[in-house]
């Protein structure tokens, strides 16, 4: 079957921003799936974009975040569109609704989103049935976190990890949600050290698969230092920088006080700047992965030149339609060249 133009699929999604946000990506899901079969293979990519990062090769460094796929419902429908990985979730053990509507809120004028989801989704096994079905296997890893009403928020992180890190590349441990109260509180030094201890026992017992930590921007100075040495003493091979931000910069929209973490544009100097100070702790022990406001060849390009390995991006997959993949990986080659860099890997590790 031929495979449809994705200018296609970027009219849809322009289509589709005139629904409120959250209809919006629930019907963007529904059409995912249904179209699947028409979505062309994505083709290969420059090997000049090519990273060998968290034992696993990756096709190009531009990766979807997660949020988008809560399910993983459509990991190899979006690596058609041209993503060298794909994280799904957040999952927690049971599902859970998240919290009241509305909770998600398209800034156009500022290019971003606030969201107070909650980690909605439908639970552990839901994901696990899902990635099991996954059958083209584009790299594909599972963010975790714990239900809102976890008398053991740990022992949800260890279960979640139980069940899913064998049906997945990599873990991602959420710590950093702005939208289930205290769960923040477990980036602190204690909190995480047990956590991640915790993990490292998990994965003893069941796969060894990389796992990641995904910390906020909204952190100290005091706050870097202890996540850097619990992270070097705890042997976890990668961070995400960033989740989304608490704080409230200059806003246009009408939305702006709304409550949640915001993402975008907005959040693209913030979390570059945490990025730039996490590689300046951590040295090259640790795979680290840029997200936050990132929406064009040049933001992909800063946050290597800051000290990633890979990339991120999913709100401005809101705003610009999947066509966007192709044109930062276009972009992010030209910065290549223009700045005599053989490598994505040679743009990092330079800095």
């Amino acid at each position: 079957m031929k495979g449809l133009d994705l200018s296609l699929f970027d009219l849809g999604a322009t289509l589709l921003r005139q629904l409120p946000a959250e209809p919006a990506h629930k019907a963007t899901l529904k059409l995912a799936r249904l179209a699947a079969p028409l979505v062309p293979a994505a083709g290969a990519d420059d090997p000049r974009l090519a990273v060998s990062a968290l034992g696993l090769r990756f096709p190009n460094p531009v990766g979807l975040a997660a949020g988008f796929d809560k399910d993983a419902l459509v990991p190899d429908v979006m690596a058609k569109f041209g993503f060298g990985f794909v994280e799904c979730g957040t999952v927690t053990p049971r599902p859970q609704a998240g919290n009241p509507l509305p909770r998600l809120f398209r800034l156009r004028e500022d290019r971003a989103v606030i969201n107070r989801m909650g980690f909605n989704n439908g639970g552990m096994e839901e994901a696990a049935k899902n990635l099991a079905a996954h059958k083209a296997r584009a790299i594909t890893g599972i963010n975790i976190g714990a239900n809102k009403d976890s008398e053991d928020r740990i022992a949800d992180y260890a279960t979640c990890f139980a069940r899913l890190a064998p049906l997945a590349d990599y873990v991602t441990v959420n710590v950093s949600s702005p939208n289930t109260p205290g769960l923040r509180g477990l980036q602190g030094r204690e909190e995480l050290t047990r956590l991640l201890g915790t993990l490292a026992d998990a994965r003893a017992k069941v796969a060894f698969k990389p796992i990641l930590l995904k910390i906020a921007p909204d952190l100290d100075p005091v706050a870097m230092d202890d996540i850097a040495a619990v992270v070097q003493g705890s042997g976890i091979e990668g961070l995400i920088v960033s989740n989304t931000t608490i704080a409230r910069p200059a806003l246009q929209s009408q939305h702006a006080k709304e409550t949640g973490g915001l993402s975008g544009r907005p959040l693209f100097e913030p979390s570059t700047e945490i990025l730039r100070q996490m590689r300046a702790r951590l040295g090259m022990s640790v795979t680290l992965i840029g997200v936050g406001g990132v929406a064009s060849g040049e933001d992909a390009y800063a946050k290597l030149r800051a000290g990633a390995s890979l990339v991120q991006l999913y709100t401005a997959l809101a705003f610009n339609g999947p066509s966007l993949v192709a044109r930062i990986k276009r972009e992010l080659l030209q910065r290549l060249t223009r700045d005599g860099f053989a490598t994505v890997t040679d743009a990092c590790k330079s800095n």
